[in-house]
């Protein structure tokens, strides 16, 4: 693992040094960023004590849908909050982790060549006040002896396992485990798709390549590809 004190992005970073040929396997991890960023060209606040981290993964032929490692990382991150939550941490499509609602990890992937980084922002000892949703961070869970190293650590053996299940056995208990820990079918959510459209519905489930399904109101299913989701 590689830590520096302060960078403008890990994933940024990340991306470089695939271009020198880092190793799949490799974190880095940032105690400040001045240009974090997130889904859909969002700024993520990265003050001091939270986590921000990167690492990459090397696609192999037989692999899955290179986009389905989102859940791979969705799994890994839940694993490693619920249980320091006084909450109920849960799984939003497509890449974030909310206790009770409240947003505490973020997730990027950027493809570079056979490359893809995979960026975790996780709000350890404090989050953002003032945006449109709700957010909340370990601390305010109750996890007050929380420090981002130690956490990254951990995150990086449960990202492994999960790495290692998504290649050896398919995307199939990869999916079937996100599901368990998501929000539930029949969950109301408004999605805003990358071209602007606003489409509304219910949660049904995720197809087998990791696509959100969405019930509409008149019964019909839609397949949501990309978009910004937000639960009602």
């Amino acid at each position: 693992m590689r830590f520096v004190e302060e960078t403008g992005s890990t994933n940024a970073d990340m991306l470089a040094m695939v271009e020198q040929g880092v190793s799949e396997g490799t974190w880095l991890r940032a105690g400040r960023q001045t240009g974090g960023r997130g889904r859909m060209g969002r700024t993520w606040e990265s003050v001091g004590g939270n986590l921000y981290c990167s690492t990459v993964v090397r696609l192999n032929p037989n692999d899955p849908l290179p986009h389905s490692l989102a859940l791979v990382a969705a799994n890994a991150v839940h694993a490693l909050v619920a249980p320091l939550c006084d909450g109920q941490a849960r799984i939003k499509w497509p890449n974030d982790v909310l206790v009770d609602g409240a947003k505490i990890a973020g997730i990027l992937l950027e493809r570079s060549g056979d490359a893809i980084v995979v960026g975790i922002g996780i709000n350890v000892t404090s989050h953002p006040e003032g945006l449109d949703r709700p957010v909340t961070s370990l601390f305010a869970q109750g996890a007050t002896e929380a420090e981002a190293g130690a956490l990254l650590e951990r995150l990086a053996q449960l990202f492994a396992h999960w790495l290692a299940v998504w290649r050896a056995q398919g995307l199939e208990p990869v999916r079937a485990h996100w599901l368990l820990n998501a929000h539930p079918s029949g969950t109301s959510m408004r999605v805003v798709q990358p071209d602007g459209e606003i489409v509304e519905g219910t949660f049904d489930t995720l197809d087998r390549q990791g696509m959100l399904i969405l019930r509409l109101a008149n019964g019909q299913s839609r397949a949501i590809h990309a978009g910004d989701i937000l639960l009602i």
